[in-house]
């Protein structure tokens, strides 16, 4: 069994897609957009009216794969409850990582040594994304 993060963007995925590159050196594995499905028929209305729109996109950090959609392109994404939790190999690279998803964002937790990790900290990205980074001493 497996559980993987599935992340709605409401619109702004491509957007993310291209920030997860530079942040965090994602590689996006498939993406399909909304005017590639079927067309809706009978009561299926969750197609957005642009079909450019990310309808399925997967990306890898690292070894982990996150899926990723546009949703109802409500322009409203909504990350409450969740934090994703990212483990740098070193204090460099969580400040580097932690630098990086900050741009644009919030922080939480200035990164800083605690008595658990040489480094964490936490941040909500420009998208609303909750971010735990973590350094092991």
């Amino acid at each position: 069994m497996q559980v993987q993060p599935y992340l709605f963007f409401e619109g702004r995925c491509d957007e993310a897609l291209a920030f997860y590159k530079k942040a965090l050196g994602a590689e996006v594995g498939m993406l399909m957009r909304f005017k590639e499905a079927p067309p809706p028929s009978g009561d299926n209305a969750c197609m957005p009216v642009d079909g450019e729109k990310v309808m399925h996109a997967s990306f890898k950090v690292g070894e982990t794969t996150i899926m990723a959609s546009d949703g109802m392109c409500s322009g409203k994404p909504d990350f409450k409850g969740i934090s994703l939790s990212i483990t740098a190999r070193d204090d460099a690279e969580a400040k580097r990582v932690f630098d990086a998803l900050s741009e644009g964002g919030a922080v939480r937790q200035p990164l800083m040594k605690t008595f658990f990790a040489s480094s964490f900290g936490m941040v909500a990205d420009k998208f609303g994304v909750g971010w735990m980074v973590v350094a092991m001493p």
